[in-house]
């Protein structure tokens, strides 16, 4: 009876931990299935450096991965995560099957390094988006005020 129990607690906590990734059980293809929405750039402070935002969803049934970022206005574009408020550049990020991947501040952003002219509120920015297995994907990234906030709209 023991050993029954063991695997069942296992697929339990398996369970609970895929409700916490932001993955869906709905049904999709057997390939990845890449979307953007949301994406900002708060205009920024610096004449050289900027931020940016945004969240790629997946609506297939295969994992994928972001592996580069260009930009127009950017010499370079890293990708990094922010956990404990230290900050490490990644040079890939996985995107589940039926899931998302959020760059959102404090958490996962991209930096805009090397700026070829400082982006103003209003304007837009055009980046492009490369994955391991999808095709590229180009995303105009509107620029926000320096305190936007997407939650509230300002």
């Amino acid at each position: 009876m023991r050993r029954a129990l063991l695997p069942a607690a296992a697929l339990a906590g398996a369970l609970a931990l895929a409700g916490c990734s932001g993955t869906d059980s709905g049904s999709g293809s057997s390939k990845a299935e890449l979307s953007v929405s949301g994406p900002y750039m708060p205009q920024p402070v610096s004449a050289d450096m900027a931020a940016g935002f945004l969240t790629i969803s997946n609506e297939g049934g295969a994992k994928d991965e972001l592996t580069s970022v260009t930009s127009d206005v950017a010499g370079q574009v890293t990708m990094h995560s922010t956990v404990g408020g230290a900050m490490e550049e990644k040079t890939s990020f996985p995107i589940p099957a039926h899931g998302q991947l959020v760059f959102k501040s404090g958490c996962n952003h991209l930096m805009f390094e090397k700026l070829k002219r400082k982006p103003e509120q209003g304007q837009k920015v055009t980046l492009r988006l490369t994955f391991a297995k999808s095709a590229a994907l180009t995303v105009e990234m509107p620029v926000k005020s320096a305190t936007y906030n997407p939650s509230t709209g300002h």
